[in-house]
């Protein structure tokens, strides 16, 4: 149970953090045939993330369309290290093939660095 000053501390550190640690934040939700599509808008200067565990032998092709320039990646952490299978910066289009190497929730993550939101489409096949 927390208490009184636990929880202070947590949403006094939520507040402070303002609108720079805000994000939108997606699990993957496979559908029966191992596809997932979804799109979003990734506001002006923050970044959107779509995240899921696979497993090591799997591959998943990608495929992801944005209204404007994005800095793109995907990655998982080792401890606090940081690895990517993929990154292009800049990007209004990308597509590839992740072959998973090791047990891990990856994450493909795109960076909105202009001024204005942007629309984004995403297509993940197992």
């Amino acid at each position: 149970m927390k208490t009184p000053i636990s929880l202070f501390v947590a949403s006094t550190a939520l507040l402070l953090a303002g609108p720079s640690a805000q994000a939108d934040v997606t699990d993957i939700q496979w559908d029966a045939s191992g596809r997932f599509d979804t799109q979003a808008s990734v506001a002006a200067g923050k970044f959107a993330e779509i995240c899921g565990k696979l497993a090591k032998g799997q591959s998943v092709g990608w495929i992801f369309k944005a209204e404007a320039p994005m800095n793109f990646n995907i990655h998982y952490h080792l401890g606090k290290k940081v690895e990517f299978p993929a990154k292009v910066d800049g990007a209004l289009a990308a597509e590839g093939k992740l072959a998973v190497t090791v047990d891990q929730d990856f994450c493909w993550m795109w960076s909105n660095k202009t001024d204005r939101p942007a629309a984004l489409s995403l297509t993940l096949q197992k």
